[in-house]
C-alpha cells in the first residue's frame, strides 16, 4: 500500500464533480482539489481506469503523486495534521 496525493485542475464543473465524487470513495479530501489516498497496486490501477473515463485529456489535468515511506515521514503540514490512519481516513 502506498499513499498517493491526487491533485486535479478541471475547468468543467460537471467533470470536476464526477472526479471529486470518485476520489471520495478512494481517500480523503485535504484541500478543494487535493485528495490523499492509501491504495494497493490493484486499487491504484482501478482508480486510474475510472479516472480516464471521467476526464477530458485535452482540457483537464489530474496528477497522482506516490509518497514513499521516506517521503511520507517528511511530510509537513500547516493547519492540519497528516495521518493516513486517522479517524475519517478511508483506506481502500
Amino acid at each position: 500500500m502506498l499513499v498517493y496525493v491526487v491533485a486535479y485542475d478541471i475547468p468543467s464543473d460537471k467533470r470536476r464533480k464526477k472526479v471529486a465524487d470518485l476520489l471520495e470513495g478512494y481517500g480523503r479530501r485535504v484541500q478543494y482539489s487535493v485528495f490523499e489516498c492509501v491504495l494497493s497496486s490493484d486499487k491504484y490501477r482501478e482508480l486510474l481506469r475510472r479516472l480516464e473515463k471521467r476526464v477530458n485529456l485535452d482540457e483537464d489535468s489530474v496528477r497522482l503523486y506516490p509518497l514513499s515511506r521516506h517521503t511520507l515521514s517528511r511530510v509537513k503540514t500547516l493547519g492540519g495534521e497528516f495521518n493516513p490512519d486517522a479517524e475519517g481516513s478511508i483506506i481502500v
